[in-house]
């Protein structure tokens, strides 16, 4: 639902710009060459989200995030949970939001690289300055198994977001935030063409490595022109590995003050998903469990020897906060599918309490053919037909 909301937005917004449309505040920004262009900001705020400055300037390391991490729903997780991170430190009613512009192309993936020997860096072609891999040195000693389990690949990926502030005609760089996607599990082959092995990484080593990068990130960031002084946040991210059908989450971030090169105490964050059924859910989430297994019964009550329902949780604090079900179908006809997604409807105001959103995707081989919202605390759910 909030990336079908997000595109509808952009239309909106993209619209409001056209000549002659007069409901949005202008300020101006620095380009390149030190000279002021005109940039709008819309006065229009969809309820707890950023505004951001038009025209839209895309991240320098735009596209990074779809080779580096495992899945789209890392990718998804990674870039909004960033954001809902962002909102502890930076609220939405005073900042505007910009994608990333001081981590390039080529600074991520020169820090994404592991630390290389003289003789690594001359078989790579690299220059001794371009050896600042935040990922660590492979001496090459033991078998490669025995490499790849005393140093795996830790950082998968790097993504920053920019925070501004509009003054008078202006708008300023005031917060940055930037995320750190960490490997839980480690690919390693031992030949180049061979099997793909798995090293999984524990949540404690992973979160001490974490650590450790994250200072690097900020004293590096500090010397970097327009970076001496913003505040910024390091966030710390939990990739899934390759086959996860749910998403990563964020576990813990700090801040580096105005003008500090360290960061400040860390703060756990307590997110995770959950994909319902499984044996998780069943162990720790019985009861939240207990309510979608009714609604999947009488789904499927409507599709003998049907079983394709699932359901993936968002718990935040331990407390159940959204909860996405995809229901793919086989049917024909409009009326059909008109008549499911009525009897769907009804059975999530039915089966869910309400004080948790629930989103159903109704689809079949043709794409998208019905969305339910039922928002916490509403009494009657959003439905669409496409």
């Amino acid at each position: 639902m909030k990336k079908w909301l997000s595109l509808l937005m952009a239309g909106v917004l993209l619209t409001g710009c056209a000549p002659g449309f007069n409901n949005n505040s202008e300020g101006s920004k620095k380009t390149k060459d030190d000279q002021k262009e005109a940039s709008i900001i819309p006065n229009y705020q969809m309820s707890d989200s950023y505004r951001t400055t038009l025209p839209f300037e895309p991240s320098k390391a735009r596209g990074l995030v779809v080779s580096n991490l495992n899945s789209r729903y890392d990718i998804n997780e990674f870039e909004n949970g960033l954001m809902r991170i962002a909102k502890e430190e930076f609220s939405p009613d005073k900042y505007v939001f910009q994608e990333g512009q001081h981590l390039d192309k080529d600074t991520v993936s020169l820090w994404l690289n592991r630390k290389f020997t003289k003789e690594q860096l001359k078989e790579r072609g690299l220059k001794e300055e371009q050896n600042v891999g935040l990922n660590p040195l492979n001496d090459g000693k033991g078998s490669v198994e025995e490499q790849n389990q005393k140093n795996p690949i830790y950082l998968a990926h790097i993504l920053e977001h920019n925070y501004l502030i509009k003054n008078d005609k202006s708008v300023k760089l005031s917060g940055v935030v930037v995320g750190l996607a960490l490997n839980s599990v480690h690919y390693y082959q031992k030949e180049k063409y061979g099997a793909t092995f798995e090293q999984e990484i524990s949540r404690e080593k992973m979160t001490e490595e974490g650590k450790k990068i994250a200072e690097e990130v900020v004293k590096r960031m500090r010397g970097m022109k327009g970076m001496e002084s913003v505040p910024i946040v390091v966030a710390l991210f939990e990739q899934k590995g390759k086959n996860s059908v749910v998403p990563g989450n964020f576990f813990a971030y700090a801040k580096a003050g105005e003008g500090s090169a360290s960061l400040g105490g860390w703060k756990d964050i307590k997110e995770k998903y959950v994909l319902f059924p499984s044996d998780e859910a069943e162990k720790n989430h019985r009861d939240d469990l207990t309510f979608y297994l009714r609604f999947k019964d009488d789904i499927e009550k409507y599709f003998p020897n049907y079983n394709g329902v699932i359901g993936k949780a968002f718990y935040k604090d331990s407390q159940l906060v959204d909860l996405k079900i995809e229901i793919p179908i086989q049917m024909f006809g409009e009326a059909e599918i008109i008549g499911f997604t009525q009897w769907a409807a009804s059975l999530v105001m039915n089966h869910f309490p309400d004080y948790i959103n629930v989103e159903v995707d109704i689809t079949s081989v043709n794409g998208a053919e019905a969305l339910i919202v039922r928002k916490a605390g509403e009494k009657e759910p959003f439905v669409h037909v496409y």
